[in-house]
């Protein structure tokens, strides 16, 4: 994607800078993050951060800056000045961790437009970036922070509005939430709001600074959707964000008009009789033995999954192996892990790089 395929300032972009918060290490998401940040694990083929990007410019907003911290030398390594994306990137790196509000500080001196879009850098979301903008301008707001509604909030930041939508309370993971909106992570920030953050310590935006505002009577304006939404932090989410990527129900410029049942991509190989459906990912140079059954699978790089193999809804790292008619099932193969054959690993399992499992080392079943 280059800024020759995408108007170049959209209504409601001018004068708008864009914050992406990439220095979390991922555990939740280990092994994989053993190797590479989270925003940079491939999804859907491309590196998670990506998508987000390329909605941003889609936005028309093309000045970046990424608040770095663990490996933050891949993000520059991979991106560079953003150019390919049509984009301007600068880069921040923490050398401490800071927190969300320590880290939306640590920018500011990449800072010059007046209107800043934060984003978390692990949300899949599929809100219009100008429509938050909108809302931000209309109503006049010290910060707009955009919600959305889940079954269950008690696991999130849930923040109760009034009928106007300003913002009442923030209440950061409440065992007993007045309303099913939490906190999407994107928010528009005046940047006189972000000079006022303590600067040089740990400041949490969600603990500190929205109740901190709210209790001095600042005006916090609420952009609620129905947009897509998916934290990207465990293995599941994960898994379901990537195949809601391939299959269109979750948008990404960066994919065009490549959706489907799978996504299999250039240099990869796939054998007779193979099966690829429910958004199934295929990485580059990785083989697809015959009949192997994939279902909502996510397949690295150079990965191989041998002759009669299953994986269901599983993360198979760069090149790692499956043996023949192993079973992979809601579980993460580590980068170069060799599954042996008829090895079955199931419901949350996982194996660490480079580990070697033999034939029928470990079993969930006495079948055959």
């Amino acid at each position: 994607m280059t800024s020759d395929n995408l108007a170049d300032t959209p209504p409601g972009a001018d004068g708008v800078q864009a914050v992406v918060l990439v220095g979390g290490k991922g555990t939740r998401l280990r092994p994989l993050t053993l190797s590479a940040p989270k925003p940079m694990l491939p999804t859907a083929g491309v590196p998670f951060l990506t998508h987000l990007l390329s909605r941003i410019r889609e936005a028309g907003i093309v000045d970046v800056v990424l608040g770095t911290s663990f490996q933050a030398h891949v993000f520059a390594e991979y991106y560079g000045d953003g150019s390919k994306l049509g984009l301007n990137l600068t880069y921040v790196t923490e050398t401490e961790p800071l927190g969300t509000g320590g880290a939306i500080r640590n920018v500011l001196g990449e800072l010059t437009a007046d209107t800043i879009l934060v984003f978390n850098g692990d949300v899949l979301g599929g809100t219009d970036v100008r429509e938050v903008l909108a809302t931000h301008r209309r109503s006049g707001a010290d910060v707009t922070m955009h919600l959305v509604s889940v079954s269950d909030p008690r696991a999130f930041g849930c923040v109760p509005t009034d009928e106007t939508g300003r913002v009442t309370d923030f209440l950061e993971k409440t065992q007993d939430p007045p309303t099913d909106q939490i906190n999407a992570g994107t928010y528009v920030f005046r940047r006189s709001v972000i000079e006022e953050i303590e600067a040089g310590r740990p400041v949490s935006v969600e603990r500190e600074v929205f109740p901190k505002l709210l209790a001095d009577g600042r005006h916090i304006q609420a952009h609620a959707d129905h947009a897509y939404w998916r934290d990207m932090g465990t293995p599941e989410d994960f898994v379901r964000g990537s195949a809601d990527l391939v299959r269109g129900i979750a948008p990404s410029p960066a994919l065009g008009d490549r959706r489907g049942e799978s996504l299999v991509h250039e240099g990869a190989g796939v054998g007779p009789g193979a099966v690829l459906i429910g958004g199934t990912v295929v990485g580059r140079g990785a083989e697809i033995g015959p009949r192997a059954r994939l279902d909502g699978a996510v397949i690295f790089d150079g990965a191989v999954v041998e002759a009669g193999a299953v994986v269901e809804r599983s993360i198979i790292g760069f090149g790692a192996r499956l043996g023949p008619r192993a079973l992979v099932r809601d579980t993460v193969i580590g980068d170069g892990a060799d599954v042996g054959a008829r090895c079955e690993l199931l419901r949350g399992a996982r194996v660490w790089p480079g580990v070697q499992l033999p034939d029928n080392g470990i079993r969930f079943s006495t079948d055959v």
